[in-house]
């Protein structure tokens, strides 16, 4: 089993748990909800992202030995709140949306049912997950309609944390990327890996030829040669002059790429190198590579604004408890009430409904269970039952179905969903 994730929370809920044992409430049913009230600066569509890291950190959530001895030092929470957590498994449900759906707001992408004590102590754990993971595939998911049918390369490891890096590479390519320079990524989920080269492995040598020579030498002509080090004219000369023709690829990382990528293009025809690509990096996000769409540019490397979510790097999603049991063993609807943040009480069931294949609206419902009538493709998928996860969307299996059922949501948007531009999102949530 992996590290512990038990601490990878926020003060607030191990002492609401005390709290709660201490006056009898804490073994209550509870249903928590996740969804986002709006989408970010006009977007027109999120993408549901980390099901499968969300529940490797479930199954690893438990308090071991170290971690009970640092609770009671650090005096946070009573001894009988600290024999409750010592035997922490999570036993409940816990369904949602699939990973690579797309949301809107008001859309229930997850739902964590059992107890109040074992539910709420995952809020956090939660929200840092899929508000993240979320974040960065809807970016990726713009950028993957923005460059056309073109590949992407994930870059962005070095613009995040460690940790950040690898699940981002991940959320990337769930939502359409190609692959990741990210080796990690490669090795825990599956992803496809690929790398140039740095202006330092040039700088390295004595010559720009030299330079070329030795990569050339050391990984054959199906390579990329990093030709913006000095004068890219020169560059592209000296690459085919060392390669020969069948050079595998060229890479552009600063000036002014449109004009550059097609005088780059000419040269390279003119040389004889016409099966040659062209990769450009240089701090892409989805206006920029939509800006491209006309040049000669066979594969994109984004790395800032994908990891960064290209300036939304969360994804607003709120964990909020909308359904538990009285002492009576009834179940009642709740909701937070406050003018700016009134949220639909109760569990819901969420469809997507579609006429000739496209989507037209959300509709959640909000009807008791034996009320509801089906609404178009059912939304809602079991994760985990009675504690037991389903492997399926785990590990790189999970990862490859999530990017499949991305590419089918995607293909079920309105045309106008997909522009760039801000909007409205693509289709209404209908709350019925």
């Amino acid at each position: 089993m992996a590290e512990s994730t038990a601490l990878f929370t926020d003060r607030y809920e191990l002492t609401m748990i005390d709290a709660a044992l201490r006056e009898g409430r804490a073994r209550r049913r509870c249903v928590f909800e996740v969804f986002s009230r709006r989408l970010h600066a006009g977007r027109r569509y999120g993408v549901f992202a980390g099901v499968g890291r969300l529940l490797d950190a479930v199954e690893s959530f438990r308090f071991d030995d170290d971690i009970v001895a640092w609770l009671r030092s650090e005096k946070v929470v009573s001894a009988e709140a600290l024999d409750y957590l010592s035997t922490y498994r999570f036993s409940g449900d816990i369904r949602g949306y699939r990973e690579g759906e797309l949301f809107f707001p008001g859309s229930p992408v997850l739902e964590v049912e059992g107890t109040f004590a074992e539910a709420v102590i995952l809020e956090t754990i939660v929200l840092s997950i899929l508000n993240y993971d979320s974040a960065v595939a809807t970016a990726a998911s713009r950028m993957v309609t923005a460059a056309d049918g073109k590949p992407l390369i994930e870059m962005g490891s070095r613009r995040t944390s460690e940790g950040s890096g690898v699940a981002a590479a991940r959320a990337a390519f769930i939502a359409g990327f190609s692959a990741t320079s990210n080796l990690e990524a490669g090795r825990t989920w599956g992803i496809p890996t690929r790398g140039t080269s740095a202006h330092s492995f040039t700088l390295l040598h004595d010559t720009e030829e030299e330079a070329f020579r030795a990569q050339v030498e050391a990984f054959g002509v199906d390579t990329t040669l990093l030709i913006d080090t000095f004068d890219i004219p020169t560059a592209v000369e000296t690459a085919i002059r060392v390669a020969g023709p069948e050079l595998g690829a060229v890479r552009i990382d600063s000036g002014d790429l449109p004009s550059l990528v097609r005088s780059v293009r000419a040269q390279l025809d003119a040389l004889g190198a016409t099966r040659t690509k062209i990769v450009v990096t240089n701090d892409l996000n989805e206006n920029t590579i939509a800006s491209l769409r006309g040049a000669p540019v066979d594969v994109f490397g984004v790395g800032t604004a994908v990891v960064t979510g290209s300036g939304a790097p969360a994804a607003g999603m709120v964990y909020k408890l909308v359904e538990h049991q009285n002492s009576d063993g009834d179940w009642v609807a709740v909701s937070k009430q406050s003018p700016e943040k009134q949220d639909p009480a109760g569990r819901k069931v969420a469809h997507r409904r579609l006429v000739d294949g496209i989507a037209t609206e959300e509709v959640v419902d909000l009807g008791p269970k034996d009320s509801r009538a089906e609404n178009g493709r059912e939304l809602i998928h079991g994760f985990i039952t009675d504690g037991a996860i389903r492997d399926e969307y785990r590990g790189a299996t999970g990862v490859s179905r999530a990017r499949e059922h991305h590419a089918i949501a995607l293909a079920e948007l309105p045309e106008a969903g997909r522009r760039l531009s801000p909007g409205d999102p693509a289709i209404p949530t209908v709350f019925c």
